[in-house]
């Protein structure tokens, strides 16, 4: 596709709706699209083109365009493109809305900033629903509106706006991580080792309460008389905030690897800001292993579970908020909040939030996903476009995995997220003398070209059958994350927990020699399978599993694994999720059990199932063999649910699994 993304802010400034709008140019870029930006600024690089503006009264760090209704419409009339985003609600981004409209380009707009909420924080309270009128006035000229949190979704949806959408936001991991924390750096500070760090990154403005923020620094003083209070950012406030709290190191603004150390060389993170959007700043502390103390809205309410991997305050209570950041300076650099909220930061990656981008952009515009890829060549069947596909129990090294199968149904998929939920190689059977054949190693090829042509993110959960992982667990390598779970988010906002299950299963985990034996026993009867089917084909018979008949009885005989699925539900509620996806016992399944829903994407070995995320957030169990008719008929696939659910497992089968 042809992109114009229409702003007012743009790298390099340093804020976060600049930071999103680099990421999402650059991600669109790298998946073939020809993306042009026109921003304020002075300078500009290949793909960019400067436009005037002027410093916001009082405000010198913020610029805002000037309307440029003729040189827009000149531009693109000479140079159509297919669609616009415009980034920001000012006179700018109003010309480029109206110049959009008039030649009917499809055009979406972004809510980055509440703008109307500043007004109370400059003294301007009864400007508010004027504010709010011109925003809902704007907006409602595009095709959509993406905005990154469902506070701001369901205010605007309130607001009357329609074709509101949730677009997410990552993080860098590999820039912000706890490995790079500096003693040189607090030594500048003025501390010893081991006195604790709070820090507050962002604008030194009004917006951002830093009244709440000094309080609670003064607060921790009185706690821990020797705690460096660090504020890292720039601002209208600075100088006078500096000259009435010297006690506090104002560091000025940073980027880049300078950022990173400033962030990991800390131990708490403060975000008493209550007008965010979202909120980047939350998830680069995360990502840099601090316990982070903030407001239960925006990116704390999509990501942060309170007391597991940061704390929050419920929306106004200032006491609760100070409370928190007191306790946050009390755990040790390495409680277990701060790695849970390392190991948030690191399933929140880019890529999937740019896929998001771009299927939006690719909706508005009438053009499927896969139009924006090549032209597939004659006879071969077309891909079509998943947010995320999560597979189980594909057993390689053994000789009933469906590896074959597999390469093909991810022939036949563009993806933004592969989750592989354990078992996927088949290290028991390796370990008794199973032969690994050229077959499987095409299976690891395939997923290793989808991350470097599809750039698609692969998460490898470890099952029980490849657990000799654990010792690496996490690692990460290029795309490829190796971690015990995940936590999986949809477009909705709503909390899917990944595990492969073997650890609810007690044969598994208390009697290792009966899983084992179990193992050997399932392998037998695969064999035997092979051979009984051979002779229904020869009778014309249709194909039968007699591992799965044998299996459900046995599983009947053994009852200390029957709550299964019960006590995976139970671990949602725990963890506060929506729903559950697992593997493990072999069984697909897609059901909603009170306010869980529970998915099991299956196996690759018989089933040959998985476990289909569309771009809207809906979940779809699919099967190989619908798929590929599906396709062939050149219908999307995974849109009605699958004719009839295979017989529920329980017990014993996970001891042979």
């Amino acid at each position: 596709m042809r992109i114009e993304i229409v702003t007012d802010t743009f790298t390099p400034d340093i804020n976060g709706v600049a930071m999103t709008l680099g990421r999402l140019t650059q991600g669109l870029k790298q998946r073939g699209h020809r993306v042009h930006v026109l921003h304020t600024g002075t300078t500009a690089c290949p793909g960019e083109t400067c436009v005037a503006s002027l410093p916001l009264p009082g405000y010198k760090e913020v610029r805002v365009g000037l309307p440029k209704p003729f040189e827009l419409r000149a531009r693109w009339i000479r140079r159509r493109p297919d669609a616009i985003y415009v980034a920001t609600e000012s006179p700018l981004g109003k010309s480029a809305l109206k110049a959009a409209n008039a030649l009917r380009i499809p055009v979406a707009t972004g809510f980055h900033t509440n703008f109307h909420q500043y007004m109370q924080q400059y003294g301007m309270g009864g400007l508010q629903p004027v504010a709010m009128a011109y925003l809902r006035n704007f907006h409602q000229r595009a095709n959509c509106t993406l905005t990154p949190s469902r506070d701001v979704r369901e205010q605007l949806t309130a607001q009357g706006l329609e074709n509101v959408h949730l677009l997410g936001r990552g993080v860098d991991t590999e820039s912000f991580m706890p490995e790079k924390r500096c003693e040189m750096l607090r030594s500048e500070w003025g501390i010893r080792a081991g006195t604790p760090v709070a820090i507050m990154v962002g604008r030194v403005a009004a917006e951002k309460n830093f009244d709440l923020a000094i309080r609670t620094f003064g607060r921790m003083r009185q706690a821990f008389p020797d705690v460096a209070c660090v504020v890292v950012g720039d601002g209208p406030l600075r100088e006078k905030l500096a000259e009435a709290h010297p006690w506090v190191h104002f560091a000025g603004v940073k980027t880049g690897e300078d950022l990173a150390k400033h962030y990991a060389s800390a131990d708490v993170l403060i975000f008493p800001s209550e007008t965010e959007t979202f909120g980047n700043v939350l998830l680069e502390g995360m990502a840099s292993g601090l316990a982070t103390v903030s407001f239960d809205y925006a990116a704390a309410a999509l990501h942060v579970r309170a007391g597991v991997n940061g704390l929050k305050a419920t929306m106004g209570n200032a006491d609760e908020f100070i409370e928190h950041a007191l306790h946050a300076l009390s755990l040790p650099v390495n409680d277990d909040l701060r790695r849970e909220a390392r190991e948030t930061a690191e399933s929140l990656g880019w890529d999937t939030v740019v896929a998001e981008f771009e299927h939006r952009l690719a909706e508005i515009a009438g053009i499927t996903t896969q139009a924006t890829e090549k032209r597939p060549k004659p006879g071969k069947r077309p891909r079509f476009s998943c947010r995320t596909v999560f597979l189980s129990d594909v057993h390689l090294g053994t000789l009933d995995s469906k590896a074959d199968e597999l390469v093909e149904f991810l022939k036949h998929i563009q993806c933004a997220k592969l989750v592989l939920n354990g078992d996927i190689i088949d290290g028991w059977a390796l370990k008794r003398g199973s032969r690994w054949t050229a077959r499987h190693s095409r299976l690891i090829r395939k997923i290793i070209k989808m991350t470097e042509r599809d750039h698609t993110e692969v998460v490898y959960l470890r099952g029980n059958h490849d657990e000799i992982l654990e010792r690496f667990l996490p690692m990460t390598f290029g795309k490829i994350r190796l971690t015990k779970e995940h936590i999986h988010m949809t477009p909705e906002g709503k909390r899917y927990l990944v595990v492969h299950g073997d650890g609810f299963d007690s044969v598994s985990t208390n009697h290792r020699w009966l899983a084992s034996l179990g193992a050997v026993g399932y392998d037998f009867l695969l064999r035997v399978n092979r051979i009984y089917n051979q002779y229904r084909a020869w009778r014309g018979k249709e194909y039968f599993s007699l591992s799965k008949r044998v299996k459900a009885k046995v599983k009947s005989a053994v009852s200390f694994v029957d709550r299964y699925e019960d006590l995976l539900q139970e671990l949602a509620r725990h963890r506060k999720c929506e729903g559950i996806i697992c593997g493990h016992i072999h069984t697909p399944e897609d059901k909603q059990v009170g306010d869980v829903h529970y998915l099991n994407s299956g196996d690759w070995v018989e089933s040959l199932t998985a476990i289909i995320e569309h771009h809207d957030g809906r979940m779809e169990l699919v099967r190989h063999a619908e798929v590929m008719a599906s396709l062939r008929k050149g219908k999307i696939p995974g849109t009605e649910s699958p004719a009839g659910h295979e017989e529920h497992s329980s017990a014993a089968s996970t001891c042979m699994i």
